[in-house]
């Protein structure tokens, strides 16, 4: 038979990395990626759970997958397949097996079981090794993700990941060096570097070993920049904005999920800032690193939201005049510790409210992240292309300001540019999220 391979992934990039670790490993099993689930004799869906939209996203590409591939085999993997294993396995009939996220070196385990008659639903708990080498990358030309631990300690009283991935843990050094020297051999000039919490890399082994690391990454040979995607703000140290500031491998760009800024509300999280100690650390940064990008999250609806601590999350987005933030409601997730603090027809009123307030939030950044752009208005920047606009003198790309997936791009109009290559551009207009730009 054939053995043409199509992966589905859904959720964050560390999920993407999972199903680039999952495709090599398949790929020397002698599957061999294809482009199209129609040309796939295997499908794997990397699903996301992490939140309710999420879980039925995943279930409509399943669903949607099953619908226009009826003669494939279709493998539900990822978040949802690990946190609901034998509901999945049994409600689900347009799925031919369960395999978790917490082993991926069993992918081959689980695809050999399928091909030998048998519905497989594995969901190992404890790995038996360290991640496993990746060759093809499913992100834009020049760019990838790192990802240094899995899991999350923090345990806030809204997230599940704790539940799904478990408890922190710290992928070794080297092993997260030689992953960086392979993505540079590959000609990669952009390693984003994600966790659920960067800073808390080595705290599993005793403290926080993450400054360290960030310097033996890059001390590395090479051409490239380090982004740092989620730090979270209680473990924001002085020194890590120090390390951060004198490494001119880093990008100035600091994505860090406040979540909100009323003190009642971030307790209830499990969270120790406030409106003020939060805003310090905004204040410290900028400071420190004045060409500094922030970009944050805040959640709303959460138990115990009101119009008065709604109004402190306002005033702290007006005051710290993020350059880039994401506002969502939250989801009342099973097992997490926020899931009994309301009953269903208070979350139903705590979700209209969220939407409310969503509204109203995202019209101000939106204002803020248009004003805060023109401040690259004449300036010169150095832009990551990504991608050909089809028949224009057009190319699409970043700027250091710009991380990728979630915040806007820079057009730049020239010709003779190579995607994965990065290029000097003057930056001549703001529309809306996004930059443009001529060659300089």
């Amino acid at each position: 038979m054939s053995k043409n391979l199509y992966i589905e992934t859904l959720g964050c990039a560390k999920n993407q990395v999972d199903s680039e670790v999952l495709a090599c490993r398949l790929g020397e099993d002698g599957w061999k990626l294809v482009d199209e689930a129609s040309k796939a004799d295997l499908i794997l869906v990397n699903s996301c759970g992490f939140l309710e939209s999420a879980r039925y996203e995943s279930i409509t590409a399943v669903m949607s997958l099953r619908k226009s591939c009826p003669e494939a085999k279709i493998l539900l993997c990822g978040c949802m397949a690990q946190r609901y294993p034998e509901d999945l396995y049994r409600d689900m009939s347009e799925i031919d097996g369960i395999f978790g996220n917490r082993d991926l070196g069993k992918i081959g385990e689980a695809v050999k079981s399928l091909y030998e008659g048998q519905r497989p639903s594995m969901v190992p708990q404890f790995p038996e090794h360290e991640y496993e080498k990746r060759e093809k990358l499913f992100s834009y030309p020049g760019s990838a993700f790192l990802k240094i631990s899995e899991g999350c300690n923090h345990h806030c009283a809204y997230c599940a990941i704790p539940i799904i991935r478990g408890d922190l843990r710290s992928r070794g050094q080297e092993a997260i060096l030689e992953d960086a020297r392979s993505l540079i051999a590959q000609g990669i000039v952009e390693i984003n570097l994600v966790a659920q919490d960067l800073a808390a890399w080595g705290m599993d082994k005793g403290k926080s070993a993450f400054i360290s690391l960030l310097d033996a990454i890059c001390k590395i040979e090479g051409d490239f920049k380090v982004r740092l995607l989620y730090i979270h703000p209680d473990l924001f140290s002085d020194e890590l904005l120090e390390a951060i500031a004198n490494e001119p491998k880093v990008l100035p760009y600091f994505d860090i999920p406040f979540q909100h800024a009323d003190p009642r509300i971030l307790r209830a999280m499990g969270r120790t800032g406030s409106l003020e100690s939060y805003s310090l650390l905004v204040e410290k940064i900028r400071k420190r690193i004045p060409q500094s990008t922030i970009r944050t999250t805040i959640m709303l609806g959460f138990p115990g939201e009101t119009d008065e601590t709604f109004a402190t999350a306002m005033e702290f987005v007006k005051r710290n005049r993020f350059d880039w933030l994401g506002s969502f409601a939250w989801s009342r997730e099973e097992s997490t510790k926020a899931y009994a603090l309301v009953t269903d027809s208070q979350y139903e009123e705590l979700s209209k409210r969220a939407a409310k307030y969503q509204k109203k939030l995202e019209k101000v950044q939106e204002q803020i992240t248009r004003e805060n752009l023109k401040r690259f208005l004449g300036t010169r920047q150095t832009v990551l292309i990504e991608e050909k606009v089809e028949e224009e003198s057009l190319w699409l790309g970043r700027i250091a300001a710009q991380a990728p997936d979630v915040d806007g791009l820079t057009v730049v109009s020239g010709d003779s540019l190579s995607c994965g290559k990065t290029c000097e551009v003057i930056i001549t207009e703001v529309n809306g999220v996004d930059l443009f730009g001529v060659l300089a």
